[in-house]
């Protein structure tokens, strides 16, 4: 067995279904996938967030503030689409607040250009920045609503995961969401005792996934911004440990390849310590007798002696 042989530890608990096992993951996808590492259901549970953008409440038009993401919903007004040095699509919305906001696309088709039609209900979401015009979003995410329609805003933060080649941003959201749905009950996939959680101050697991996968409107989201949130905190706890019982096993599974003993000779270690130009400290002297000790025996040493 070689050392790259022994493999980290799985989660406990855990699904081990590939991602095929998903709907709409064929071999292509699959295969883009597996280029950032992520070939399992629980590789999905651990692709977390960058950040996230709060769509769960609307913003009128009229208290927008520049730099700032929000969402906001109006009625279009006025659909420009020009061609001077470039071609530019400009749509103007309106809400209840009685202002305009204008909606800018450098790239798009010409279905995108049908879609606004006045009197089209628009929900958009992107950063506000000022132009000539007064307020503005580009290129902002949005969809269209039916004009009688209510449709009710989500109760979570949405998140924006980090982006991978060849794979859409919702798609790869919907296919989160749906492995989040195959997460095991805490207690099954809980490595942890439950005073040690408490002592810390520590969710579930289980718990801590969900939390930073989908923030719910009251979240700290300056702790989550900041890596600091107590759910955060569980996911790197279980990142180290996890790697704490990999490296265990590798150690357990190089012991076991056993090693050739090697019987030096007793004057080898007195000859080394007069070639030194300096005394050897009593640690220095109880580090190399166990050095010669280890020689001896059938297992690798595994030590680093600084």
């Amino acid at each position: 067995m070689s050392r790259l042989a022994a493999k980290a530890p799985l989660l406990s608990g855990g699904s081990q279904a590939g991602l095929a096992s998903l709907s709409g993951i064929g071999p292509r996808v699959a295969e883009k996938l597996a280029a950032r590492g992520l070939l399992s259901v629980p590789d999905l549970w651990l692709h977390l967030p960058l950040r996230y953008e709060d769509r769960t409440r609307l913003t009128p038009i009229r208290e927008l503030v520049a730099g700032h993401s929000a969402q906001v919903e109006g009625v279009v007004e006025a659909v420009e689409r020009g061609f001077r040095y470039r071609p530019m699509l400009r749509v103007a919305i309106a809400d209840d607040s009685r202002q305009t906001l204008v909606l800018r696309f450098i790239h798009f088709r010409s279905t995108q250009v049908a879609q606004f039609q006045p009197g089209t209900r628009v929900r958009a979401f992107g950063q506000v920045r000022f132009g000539n015009n007064g307020p503005e979003m580009v290129h902002p995410s949005y969809r269209l609503l039916a004009a009688q329609a209510e449709p009710t805003l989500p109760d979570q933060l949405d998140p924006v995961y980090p982006a991978i080649e060849g794979i859409g941003a919702s798609a790869l959201a919907r296919w989160i969401a749906e492995a989040l749905r195959l997460l095991p009950p805490a207690e099954k996939l809980e490595l942890l005792p439950a005073e040690v959680l408490a002592r810390l101050r520590l969710p579930s697991l289980r718990d801590a996934l969900l939390l930073v996968h989908r923030p719910p409107p009251d979240a700290d989201t300056t702790a989550l911004a900041q890596g600091i949130h107590p759910a955060q905190r569980r996911l790197a706890l279980e990142e180290l440990l996890a790697h704490h019982l990999s490296l265990r096993r590798q150690r357990v599974a190089l012991q076991r390849l056993g090693a050739q003993p090697v019987m030096p000779a007793k004057r080898l270690p007195n000859t080394l310590r007069k070639s030194l130009p300096f005394a050897l400290t009593g640690a220095q002297q109880r580090v190399l007798s166990e050095v010669v000790a280890d020689l001896a025996r059938p297992q690798p040493m595994l030590r680093l002696v600084q």
